[in-house]
């Protein structure tokens, strides 16, 4: 990087720090309730949905809503959102808070928001999430994923994947490959809804009680899109 250049990507990186901080202080309820306008809108859509075969036999749902992808030759990308597990019943459990970070080089500029979904395929993508945090092509494969009414379309890389990720942005949903993302637990926003002490297993496990409406009702809403 040139002499040039330093100071610029220097200064994005303060301001992208700054920004941050404001988006750490989104509350945990406005997220829940983005999250379960974002999963609405996106399963409500015709023809271009999450294929409901896929979403039937996932082990984990993320949606994480607004995410702020901002670049100027050094990129990042934020967002908070909710993930749940499937039970071994069948049924989802209540939701731990997670933050998705990353990061990239290159020749980038403007800012854009993105609402995100990740569909976990196989338990060891849940594992490494209970335990704080992992990352999207490293700790578990990942693959943009397809859309429609059926996962029939699916390519081979696709259905071998851990993770299917999707993207939404200026109306367009569609896979998008998100590669060195780290999705990791926020625990900050668990302790404001469930109390000092709780851990994402024991979220997961059902070991809480007295869970605002705005957070249930995400887990509703999977087991509305997720039922045969």
């Amino acid at each position: 990087m040139s002499s040039l250049m330093r100071p610029i990507a220097a200064l994005f990186l303060v301001t992208l720090a700054c920004c941050t901080d404001a988006w750490a202080a989104d509350p945990p309820l406005e997220r829940a309730a983005n999250a379960v306008r974002v999963l609405n809108e996106i399963m409500q859509a015709p023809d271009k949905a999450i294929p409901r075969d896929l979403l039937q036999s996932a082990h984990a749902i993320a949606v994480v809503p607004d995410v702020i992808k901002a670049g100027f030759v050094v990129g990042g990308r934020r967002g908070e959102g909710l993930i749940a597990v499937k039970s071994t019943d069948g049924t989802w459990s209540n939701p731990s808070f997670v933050n998705l970070t990353g990061g990239s080089v290159g020749f980038q500029a403007g800012v854009s928001s993105t609402d995100v979904v990740l569909v976990f395929r196989t338990q060891r993508g849940v594992d490494s999430i209970v335990h704080g945090k992992f990352t999207l092509g490293a700790d578990a494969s990942a693959a943009a994923g397809p859309v429609g009414r059926t996962a029939q379309a699916a390519t081979d890389a696709q259905l071998k994947a851990e993770i299917l990720s999707y993207s939404r942005a200026r109306g367009l949903f569609a896979g998008v490959a998100l590669d060195g993302s780290v999705l990791s637990i926020d625990n900050k926003a668990n302790q404001a809804i469930y109390g000092e002490g709780v851990t994402p297993r024991r979220i997961f496990e059902g070991g809480v009680s007295d869970v605002p409406n705005a957070v249930v009702d995400f887990r509703d809403r999977l087991e509305e899109y997720t039922a045969p």
